[in-house]
């Protein structure tokens, strides 16, 4: 199947699976004609494109995976569907699906604001989450800072280092989650890249 440059929909199947866990049953979904069809292990279904309400792009790395997003779908009558765009291969290593995912992504949203019903496209992570977290990610990025000058007044070279350390490794993944996931709304025509892998 080809994607349409012009942003519409393209016609055949898509389809697109990450594993959520190590010993979790894969999910996979499937572009059709008629909607997406989902299924996790013993449990399958299929929502309609003009049943979908909302839907969300954001940023979220884990504990193995840095460079992650996530796309959650809310639809009427359904349980909230979750795409990552990286999958468990074994206890200790997870792959990057960024090219599968974010054709997949791309054509979902083709597919959805086709249908022609009213949908909400949310980026970035809940505002009431967000803004309370960024200003705890300053109340801590200040606090670092100031124990580190505070560890060099006291010539304390190898715990003012430490902390160094540990406050631009802090610094660096704040910043990219904070700058990626800052609320707002988006066009399903125009996807922010921020909120998905490059190309």
């Amino acid at each position: 199947m080809t994607l349409d440059p012009a942003g519409a929909p393209a016609s055949g199947t898509l389809s697109y699976s990450y594993r959520p866990s190590v010993f979790g049953a894969p999910w996979e979904f499937t572009l059709t004609e008629h909607g997406i069809d989902w299924s996790a292990g013993s449990r399958s279904g299929r929502v309609r494109y003009r049943d979908v309400r909302r839907v969300r792009l954001s940023f979220k790395p884990g504990s193995m995976q840095a460079y992650r997003f996530l796309t959650e779908i809310w639809v009427e009558g359904a349980p909230k569907l979750e795409i990552l765009s990286s999958s468990w291969k074994s206890m200790v290593e997870q792959e990057r699906n960024d090219g599968p995912y974010r054709a997949f992504i791309i054509e979902l949203h083709a597919r959805v604001a086709h249908a022609a019903s009213p949908v909400r496209y949310e980026r970035g992570v809940n505002p009431f989450l967000y803004w309370p977290g960024l200003a705890l990610y300053a109340v801590v990025a200040v606090g670092l800072a100031g124990t580190f000058v505070r560890a060099l007044q006291l010539h304390t070279f190898g715990g003012a280092a430490f902390i160094g350390g540990f406050g631009a490794l802090f610094l660096w993944q704040g910043s990219n989650f904070v700058r990626r996931n800052r609320p707002g709304t988006y066009r399903p025509d125009a996807l922010p890249d921020k909120v998905l892998p490059r190309a």
